[in-house]
């Protein structure tokens, strides 16, 4: 674990480091966010957050890797995540400076699920009917689907100072613990791929939610959300693949699920946000991807909510979903439940608050 510690601590520290330089790149080469009518900020912003996430994550992986637990961690899962994560970062680069259209990001998010695959990364099982062991084919295009899901489920909450960053950090906290602690309770390696990528991604994050927090001098860009996308889904799909769904059995089946679903746990918001759009958007005539001012944070600021009080309680539901997610795999589930009942608790009182608020000041 302090091989871990110390391997956070490296990455957010160059993050937090590097990401003044790329911020005077993006300004000298004009990759910046104007001010459109759906957007929040009210200044020209510099984009290319995820150039230097980037950055921070290469010279992470250069360190570290003589490390005696973290540096077993290295081998072709690693080196697929790496690569994958490079091509969608030179493209959401490309999509910050240029502004690309949906369907060329979404077929370069489906080149990057390729190079996984290239990797031996992909799904190898599902819980149906027991443990059912998927032909490759079917398994390929699951991975397709969950990287690109992923990915635009990150980039759909990205619209707010420090949300998408701070939701991904507690997302990659609760995974990072739950492929921790499914390595020490079932004797797998401790030095695995998905620990190691999503214990870099809490660094990261952590390092650089200082420059993304309200008021933003840089935003992450779609290089950054996809790259946060992408660690996140190839983390899961890699810790299945270190399963053998042939060995599970009724009662170990349970905690060994987690990896297929806690994807979906901990990204329940980025989700939630992204099949409402769509299915507002298609309903009215339009594009899925037309956009607009109706996501979830736009609601709660429109509800009299500050910046940082939104982002906090976007926070607390994310916690809500994936806290009680992970407890639930080593744990009581009763004791799960406190911790949902407490997390949903704390979010309902920081909305209600708010709205307390704005009731005494029209009542003033």
């Amino acid at each position: 674990m302090r091989e871990y510690l110390l391997t956070l601590l490296i990455a957010a520290t160059l993050c937090y480091l590097v990401t003044p330089f790329i911020q005077g790149l993006a300004i000298r080469w004009r990759v910046v966010a104007g001010i459109r009518d759906r957007d929040i900020h009210t200044e020209i912003t510099p984009r290319w957050g995820g150039v230097a996430m980037w950055i921070a994550l290469g010279l992470t992986l250069l360190i570290v890797r003589d490390l005696h637990l973290v540096g077993k961690a290295y081998g072709r899962e690693l080196q697929g995540i790496f690569l994958a994560a490079t091509f969608v970062v030179l493209l959401g680069a490309l999509d910050d400076r240029f502004e690309l259209d949906a369907v060329t990001k979404l077929a370069g998010q489906g080149l990057a699920a390729g190079i996984l695959l290239i990797h031996g990364i992909q799904i190898l099982w599902l819980p149906i009917n027991g443990i059912l062991i998927i032909p490759s084919n079917i398994g390929q295009l699951l991975t397709v689907l969950i990287v690109m899901v992923t990915i635009n489920a990150v980039n759909f909450i990205d619209g707010l100072d420090g949300l998408a960053i701070g939701v991904v950090a507690i997302a990659s906290s609760c995974f990072f613990a739950f492929s921790y602690l499914l390595a020490v309770t079932n004797g797998f390696t401790r030095a695995g791929a998905p620990s190691l990528m999503t214990v870099i991604l809490i660094g990261l994050c952590i390092g650089f939610l200082p420059h993304n927090s309200n008021p933003a001098r840089m935003f992450m860009g779609d290089s950054g959300s996809m790259l946060l996308g992408l660690i996140l889904a190839a983390s899961a799909i890699t810790l299945t693949g270190q399963i053998d769904g042939n060995a599970l059995s009724a009662e170990s089946i349970g905690p060994s699920l987690l990896p297929l679903f806690l994807p979906f746990a901990v990204l329940a918001i980025p989700l939630l946000d992204l099949v409402l759009a769509i299915l507002r958007r298609t309903s009215s005539g339009k594009s899925p991807f037309a956009p607009d001012k109706l996501h979830l944070h736009h609601r709660l600021l429109a509800s009299g909510n500050s910046q940082n009080r939104t982002a906090i309680v976007l926070y607390l539901w994310t916690a809500t979903f994936a806290v009680p997610v992970t407890v639930a795999a080593f744990a009581p589930i009763w004791i799960a439940f406190l911790v949902a009942i407490f997390l949903a608790g704390t979010a309902f009182y920081a909305r209600k608050r708010t709205l307390d608020q704005n009731w005494n000041l029209l009542n003033v």
